[in-house]
């Protein structure tokens, strides 16, 4: 199956800045991908030349088939995009808007209109966008972005200024679209959320790419320790357990709390062995390196010197 994005040692300059370096990477239908990295690691610039508002230095970028520094890119069509900082005629309703948006991608102006009700914006549909809150904008800016059910989504800071809840509605709806076919790239500084959500994770620093694959695999490369978190009956306070492995480093919590840093190969060996000693387990907790851990870890690596 053809690639919705391929990008293929793409560089963009301006002047002596290379905004992006090198990069090649593949966005493939049905995907939800997180872009992360810190402000000017190149996020935004990559999401700008898939939308065909800039051009590379060097290397192609083809989004639905086509070139978006070319004259004609039909199939802009079937983007959605919601930058990180939205902007809308303060005069016209969000109603409006929404119409204004629907008639310029040639789109049901129907379906248009009932997303302003996904996004929590019913209620203040026929109110003027300058009345609206930071939040509200940027709910706006979200029904905008999903019209006509775009083959590719791109998203920059999406949930800025939304509440949990709203937040919730957000993904709950992009998650949909992803498994009814949509490709949906994600760029946020809330690690937490994208952790729980992104099924593939692209790590850039400062226009480098340093990392690309699911959390699994992201895990496999880095080797973090795990924490695992057993609490045990019978303990007395300053006991060292009898099951750990000599040069385990661990830490006791609130008494009978032992927690421990393991290696991934070491997991299940150390669970048999407090197994084996019989020792009474009240609860126990395995917590993987988490994306927060991940991300400084490739970050760290990137900067060492080769």
């Amino acid at each position: 199956m053809t690639p919705r994005v391929q990008a293929t040692e793409v560089t963009k300059r301006y002047g002596r800045i290379e905004a992006v370096s090198g990069i090649s990477f593949e966005l493939r239908q049905g995907e939800m991908v997180a872009l992360i990295g810190h402000n000017g690691a190149g996020k935004t610039t990559l999401m700008k030349l898939m939308l065909g508002l800039i051009r590379p230095t060097q290397g192609r970028v083809q989004v639905l088939g086509e070139d978006p520094a070319a004259g004609q890119f039909s199939a802009r069509r079937h983007l959605g995009y919601l930058p990180e900082y939205v902007s809308f005629d303060a005069m016209l309703t969000g109603r409006e808007t929404q119409l204004f948006y629907a008639r310029l991608k040639r789109e049901a102006v129907a379906k248009a209109l009932k997303l302003l009700e996904v996004v929590g914006l019913g209620a203040a549909a026929d109110r003027r966008v300058g009345t609206y809150s930071k939040g509200m904008r940027q709910r706006l800016g979200l029904a905008q972005a999903l019209i006509g059910r775009p083959q590719l989504l791109l998203l920059d800071e999406p949930t800025t200024g939304l509440d949990p809840e709203l937040r919730q509605t957000f993904y709950e709806v992009i998650q949909r679209l992803a498994f009814e076919g949509s490709t949906v790239l994600l760029s946020s500084h809330a690690l937490t959320e994208l952790e729980e959500r992104a099924g593939r994770v692209i790590i850039m620093n400062r226009g480098v790419k340093v990392a690309d694959g699911s959390l699994g695999e992201l895990r496999r490369l880095a080797r973090l320790p795990a924490r695992i978190r057993i609490k045990v009956s019978g303990l007395a306070s300053g006991e060292t357990p009898s099951w750990l492995p000599a040069s385990a480093p661990y830490r006791r919590l609130n008494g009978h709390i032992v927690e421990i840093d393991a290696a991934p190969e070491q997991k299940i060996d150390l669970l048999r062995r407090v197994i084996a000693t019989g020792t009474s387990i009240e609860d126990l907790d395995v917590m993987s390196p988490s994306l927060d851990e991940l991300y400084a870890h490739f970050l760290r690596s990137a900067e060492r010197p080769q």
